[in-house]
């Protein structure tokens, strides 16, 4: 869903990663569920910065589980 949300405002993975302080590659294991230790300020920087609705907030973290 994440990636999604990226490609839907244009980021590319290297750009976003940037934006968000954290390398390509830990965005690219957030994206697809690899990189469970995530911090919260990074996950939460990623749904700002995306512009991600309350509704599709709850979706991504069913998916963290």
């Amino acid at each position: 869903m994440l990636k999604s949300y990226r490609i839907k405002n244009g980021y590319t993975l290297e750009e976003l990663a940037e934006k968000c302080n954290i390398s390509w590659r830990n965005l690219y294991r957030i994206e697809n569920g690899k990189y469970k230790e995530a911090k919260f300020e990074t996950i939460a920087k990623i749904i700002n910065i995306l512009n991600i609705s309350n509704e599709d907030i709850m979706k991504l973290i069913k998916e963290f589980k």
